[in-house]
């Protein structure tokens, strides 16, 4: 993996963001619940995907993020995400932002078009920003590359 210091280069973040993506519209052509998709990655590699599964599993818990951390911490035997960053082609909701939190993940990567606020149709073109980086107390907004999701939504950021 191309790198700049600890910083993956644009082109893994967007190969990270493409496939979460790809669970997206897989959980939606599955009917497995909304068009929100996610990797947890660490090292370069993915070591936790999810997608939206509300309506399959009737639990209302069952959005991409959570699914991902779960299936992160399943595979790597533990809870502690802290060496690990997320990858969502939407913005996390306040129950997502706060499993981001608890997990410890360093950095969240989202989705969106700049000053939206409702969910768009799979044709626009998105921008992707980190906007969780316990390392960097601002907070600040990096932006990445554009690609289009079936969802996109307004810029957030969670509290450190």
């Amino acid at each position: 993996m191309t790198k700049r210091g600890n910083q993956p280069d644009a082109t893994v973040k967007e190969r990270f963001m493409r496939r979460a993506i790809e669970l997206a519209y897989a959980g939606m052509e599955g009917g497995h619940g909304g068009p929100f998709g996610a990797v947890v990655v660490r090292d370069g590699e993915v070591v936790g995907e999810g997608h939206n599964r509300v309506l399959s599993t009737n639990d209302p818990t069952a959005h991409a993020e959570v699914t991902a951390i779960r299936d992160a911490s399943a595979r790597l035997g533990r809870f502690d995400l802290a060496d690990c960053e997320i990858y969502v082609n939407g913005v996390p909701c306040p129950m997502c932002m706060a499993a981001v939190y608890w997990s410890r993940i360093r950095k969240l990567y989202y989705a969106s078009r700049a000053g939206q606020q409702e969910p768009q149709p799979p044709s626009r073109k998105v921008r992707f920003h980190a906007v969780a980086d316990r390392n960097d107390p601002s907070l600040a907004q990096h932006p990445g590359g554009a690609i289009t999701s079936p969802v996109s939504r307004s810029n957030a950021q969670i509290p450190a």
